[in-house]
């Protein structure tokens, strides 16, 4: 008699809070009959958020994709962007979205976050800004890249979608920069199901952002004195987010200590893996390996595929492939996705599973 085949393992899966909490913010807003419009709840969170983040401003909005539109649109950025070809695609199709133009730079090896030594040389009368990206919440060379933007008069984004409460020198990484973005999709360690923020610390541009992201209503009278969108969030997201705030803290010590023990099972293997830089207060967002080969990562994720385990490749193929961006040689990010595999990481994968896949690993490479 056959063995049963065992429960899939997928990259990742949501930790959902206690529906009973869930259900008593619901009943606040029946209660209230209000849906949307900036809420309580959505002040609430907010307000919360920028508490336990350690920020001024946190202005929540309904993606984080909408976020780093709105980022470039209320920094009035046209041209160039010099960005990286290693993120999710969000970070590029926003810019061209907003009518501009990405210019890739390759990826430092060990970080895997963009290059700072590449900027400089990409830099023309149209470059208008810098977009990087905290790739697996491992923090980009916040100072260099600051520098390098002083001395051009260029503005920063940091698409931080991977860096929840991460610290870096005891300062709260979405400090840096003109603007942070977040996402809060079902898939990040803090969600709200569908959502994303904007951090920034000037008030001027706070308020741009709170018109932007309301059509652009200035006043009670409905004055529209600029190009707006509809990017609020709903009480509902909010509901939600104000559910997992509070377990936040307990997720990141649980994902610490799995990926504690896929180090302890895969010592001595040929994977190496990207670190965060020296003072950082890491959240463990990911858990990235990189193989000696493609060839090696093709036949591990195959034997871990067979039994029923799904890893991914973040990320592959590389944001330069898009059919609607200019191609650009970016040697050290082609060699890193063709080699980096991320291995499932959630609150609910238990010890034998994890050690499962270590061993199963262990076997193939």
């Amino acid at each position: 008699m056959k063995n049963p085949p065992e429960k899939p393992i997928p990259v990742i899966k949501t930790a959902l809070p206690p529906l009973e909490e869930y259900i008593g913010y619901l009943q606040g807003i029946w209660e209230r009959r209000q849906l949307t419009n900036n809420g309580p709840l959505v002040k609430e969170l907010e307000a919360r958020l920028a508490t336990y983040l350690g920020v001024k401003h946190c202005l929540l909005v309904s993606s984080g994709t909408i976020a780093l539109q709105m980022a470039i649109k209320a920094l009035q950025l046209k041209g160039q962007i010099i960005t990286t070809p290693f993120s999710f695609v969000a970070t590029s199709s926003a810019i061209v979205w907003e009518g501009c133009q990405p210019v890739y730079t390759d990826i430092d090896s060990r970080s895997l976050c963009i290059n700072p030594a590449q900027i400089e040389a990409a830099i023309s009368p149209e470059t208008c800004a810098i977009l990087a990206a905290h790739v697996y919440g491992h923090p980009c060379d916040v100072e260099q890249i600051q520098d390098i933007a002083n001395k051009y008069q260029l503005k920063v984004i940091y698409d931080a979608a991977h860096a929840f409460g991460v610290k870096y020198k005891e300062q709260s990484l979405l400090d840096y920069g003109d603007i942070s973005t977040l996402s809060f999709h079902a898939t990040k360690l803090f969600y709200t199901g569908e959502g994303g923020a904007i951090i920034c610390n000037n008030d001027d541009l706070a308020e741009k952002i709170r018109r932007i992201r309301d059509f652009g209503i200035n006043g009670p009278e409905a004055f529209f004195n600029e190009v707006g969108i509809n990017a609020k969030m709903s009480e509902f997201h909010a509901a939600l987010g104000l559910c997992v705030l509070p377990t936040v803290s307990a997720v990141i010590e649980r994902r610490k200590s799995i990926c504690t023990l896929y180090e302890r099972q895969l010592k001595g293997s040929n994977l190496t893996r990207p670190n965060p830089p020296a003072a950082t207060d890491y959240n463990y967002a990911y858990y990235p390996v990189l193989f000696t080969s493609e060839a090696s990562l093709k036949k591990t994720q195959k034997a871990l595929n067979d039994a029923n385990i799904f890893p991914r490749r973040y990320f592959y193929p590389l944001l330069n492939k898009l059919a609607y961006v200019n191609p650009a040689a970016v040697p050290v990010a082609e060699d890193v996705a063709s080699r980096v595999l991320c291995l499932p990481l959630y609150v609910e994968l238990a010890n034998d599973e994890v050690m499962r896949i270590a061993d199963l690993i262990m076997q193939s490479i």
